[in-house]
């Protein structure tokens, strides 16, 4: 790498004044490399409030500058500063700060004559946006390396105790498998030399200066800027030979007033972990979105754009039911349905059980497009005894090749996974995504859900898959809808986990919304209101709630033609009766039927 660099310029704010710099050869005492404002440089008057809780260093040293004339107003360009002499800065990003007065990533603003970025001249395209990263250093042996390393000398470190030294920044991921498999051979597993090489490649080659390091330590996220290059040093403990400068912020941020989904991605158990997914949320941890707002217009972030900080903290809500919303489910009192919302907000996983035809799967599809805007963010699948894991979440299942009609088995993503891809994608984070599990008691539940059912109650945590591999969580606006049918005493009830995991709400035709929804729905339709007599006759004469018949088998427009009661009752509702009481000699006609209940309403 060579070390005779151009010039370096960075456009203000305003666009038209430009300051310029150069990088040094010479490190600082972290590691980092220096870097030079050059005199006559403009400088923004003003900085961000933010500034000196977030970057003290550059702000102390930028207040010093100031006090001793370094610093001072500019005749060429009124209302801002300028620098009177050259001025050594610890950091790329340190210099840009001081000119700016807010937190600037360095390696991507400065640039030269060409247009191309500092990072750009050491072979790391800048097209590759800045990442964040986790980094572990708190789950290894005492002393947490965190605390007792890490945050005081600047750095950040990466156990290799027996990697060869000679190892550079940017060897790929062949030679570091090779080196791996030779020098680590009697000492790890293959799937642990599989994911050192994972994290070897991501600490020597994927970071880069400018990109955004986490550590985790008491409880507490500290956050820092890799500012230099990864070295391969001697360590005593053998525990920190790999190592990058890091400019860290001074106070880190209790663990669990973190974001949900910043949570999740810190819960993966390896020594490095791509953050990106959930950068947004970092990168606004400890600010309001005034700050955040006042921070992009010092950078000058194109107007009318949104701030990805501020979209990512955007609030998931489920809207209130409307009076509207109930009449046109034809339930009793909209407050019924603003408790089930609660319900669902609450518990995220919900099930609606009742004997059949008490309108369960229709009130979840119903529900769940109110809820979550439109049919576009709800998926419907149904359970039966054959469905399995691999059908739901995902599994190996063959699939013809369309040009050598050949078949093999591949990775497929089941529904549940399909929606939670769908619901976890950059701008859907705020909007509620619902899977309708029709049916639900009809599986075994324990090799349909597997992993799964962990993270149904633990959702800011990650598990490893079975298939893929993938560290995967439920996302956080991601809710199930299941119905249950109690009639059919052939299948097992809900287990004492999964009642643990999920709200129940009973649709029965002894209380409402079920108990009146026949008769309002005929009064809506201008239609006698016999059949709900008939209904509510027919019910008391049942005695176990579980069997009692739903209204929507009369809510249907083949009823009322030409005998269509007649029919209906004979080949619908008087077999369920046959079914209650098979075995028992009954004459169900003679209980049941339409005449004997007309009779006995007269």
């Amino acid at each position: 790498m060579a070390d005779d660099f151009p010039e370096f310029r960075l456009r203000l704010p305003n666009g038209k004044m430009v300051a310029r710099g150069r990088l040094l050869p010479e490190k600082g005492a972290k590691g980092s490399r220096m870097f030079v404002i050059s005199a006559g440089s403009p400088v923004r008057a003003n900085t961000v409030p933010s500034f000196s809780a977030r970057k003290p260093p550059s702000y102390h040293t930028r207040q010093r500058l100031i006090d001793t004339g370094v610093i001072r107003r500019s005749d060429r360009w009124p209302g801002y500063l300028e620098t009177v002499s050259d001025i050594e800065c610890t950091s790329p990003s340190a210099a840009a700060e001081i000119l700016m007065g807010c937190s600037v990533n360095g390696w991507g603003a400065w640039k030269s004559a060409d247009g191309r970025a500092l990072i750009d001249h050491f072979g790391q395209p800048s097209v590759v946006p800045n990442r964040s990263w986790l980094v572990r250093g708190a789950n290894t042996l005492s002393p947490d390396l965190v605390q007792h390393q890490w945050l005081p000398e600047g750095v950040v470190t990466l156990t290799a105790s027996r990697l060869r030294q000679g190892v550079r920044q940017g060897t790929g991921k062949d030679e570091l498998r090779a080196l791996v498999q030779e020098d680590y051979e009697s000492t790890a597993t293959y799937s642990q030399q599989q994911q050192l090489v994972e994290d070897l490649h991501a600490f020597l080659s994927r970071m880069k200066p400018g990109d955004t390091v986490c550590a985790v330590s008491g409880r507490r996220l500290y956050i820092g800027e890799i500012t230099g290059e990864a070295e391969q040093t001697h360590s005593e403990d053998r525990r920190s030979n790999l190592r990058r400068p890091v400019e860290w912020q001074p106070t880190g941020y209790p663990y669990d007033e973190l974001p949900e989904e910043l949570q999740q991605k810190l819960s993966i158990q390896h020594d490095v972990v791509d953050l990106t997914p959930v950068q947004a949320h970092v990168e606004g941890l400890g600010l309001t979105d005034e700050e955040l707002v006042e921070e992009a217009e010092a950078k000058e972030r194109v107007t009318g754009l949104e701030i990805p900080a501020i979209t990512a903290r955007r609030e998931l809500a489920l809207p209130e039911p409307t009076d509207e919303l109930a009449d046109e489910l034809l339930v009793h009192d909209a407050e019924w349905l603003r408790e089930v919302r609660d319900l669902m907000w609450d518990e995220r996983q919900l099930v609606l059980y009742g004997p059949p035809g008490t309108g369960k799967t229709y009130l979840a599809l119903k529900l769940a497009e109110f809820l979550g805007g439109g049919p576009e963010q709800v998926k419907l699948v149904q359970f039966h005894p054959s469905y399995a894991y691999e059908d739901f979440f995902e599994g190996f299942r063959p699939q013809q090749d369309p040009q050598t009609r050949e078949v093999a088995f591949r990775l497929t993503a089941g529904p549940l996974r399909e929606l939670a891809d769908l619901a976890s994608r950059e701008g859907n984070r705020h909007i509620p995504h619902f899977l309708i599990i029709d049916e639900l008691n009809r599986a075994n539940l324990a090799k349909v859900f597997g992993e799964l059912y962990f993270l149904l109650e633990y959702r800011n945590k990650t598990v490893r898959l079975t298939y893929s591999g993938d560290d995967f969580a439920l996302p956080p606006n991601l809710f199930v809808i299941g119905t249950m049918n109690i009639a059919d005493r052939s299948i097992a009830l809900v287990d004492a986990a999964m009642r643990r995991r999920f709200a129940f709400v009973e649709l029965s035709p002894r209380t409402e919304p079920t108990s009146g929804l026949l008769r309002r729905w005929l009064a809506k339709e201008n239609k006698e209101p016999e059949p709900a007599d008939l209904l509510d006759e027919l019910n008391s004469r049942i005695g176990d709630s579980d069997f009692r018949v739903g209204p929507s088998y009369l809510m249907k427009k083949g009823v009322y033609r030409e005998g269509g009661l007649e029919r209906t009752w004979r080949t619908k509702i008087l077999p369920l009766m046959e079914e209650y009481h098979y075995g028992e000699g009954l004459d169900i006609e003679k209980q049941y039927g339409l005449a004997a209940l007309r009779k006995s309403l007269r």
